[in-house]
């Protein structure tokens, strides 16, 4: 007999005038976030909807990643995540976002490269976030095996 889930997260915004608002979330510090600079009346040196959108695909992934791996009982040694999301006029001829690109370098033992290639397949298909949207998300992984200089690109 299996348990259902259901999981609830809940945020609150507070607009603080202009284009500037607070997000919190019970238990979590607050976030300042606003409109990007390039929209009008955007603000530089703040988080935006749009970063926080890629910011949770590129993390979203990397926790995915690290529970697979971990669940597979496979050695990872080191991670890092860059992301990009790409904005520009659709198909259907709106402006907004048409893909979103990670780059992921790890590093694990020799040993070890072909089932993290494989957990990192599994991983992109497992990412709750990415799941969630109507855009592809594309993942180009870089595995470094930590016991010598080579590089697996897939």
């Amino acid at each position: 007999m299996s348990i259902a889930k259901d999981y609830r997260y809940r945020v609150g915004v507070e607009w603080e005038g202009g284009r500037r608002t607070h997000v919190s979330s019970p238990g979590k510090l607050e976030l300042e976030v606003a409109t990007p600079p390039e929209f009008k009346g955007g603000l530089a040196g703040v988080w935006s909807p749009e970063d926080l959108l890629v910011a949770s695909v590129a993390t979203c992934y990397a926790v995915t990643l690290v529970a697979v791996l971990e669940r597979r009982d496979l050695p990872l040694r080191e991670l890092h995540v860059s992301g990009t999301g790409h904005l520009t006029t659709r198909d259907d001829s709106r402006f907004g976002f048409v893909a979103i690109e990670l780059t992921v370098t790890l590093a694990t033992d020799e040993r070890s490269v072909d089932a993290v290639l494989r957990a990192a397949k599994h991983a992109e298909r497992a990412c709750l976030v990415s799941t969630a949207l109507d855009i592809p998300v594309h993942v180009g992984l870089i595995v470094k095996p930590s016991e010598s200089r080579l590089e697996v690109v897939a």
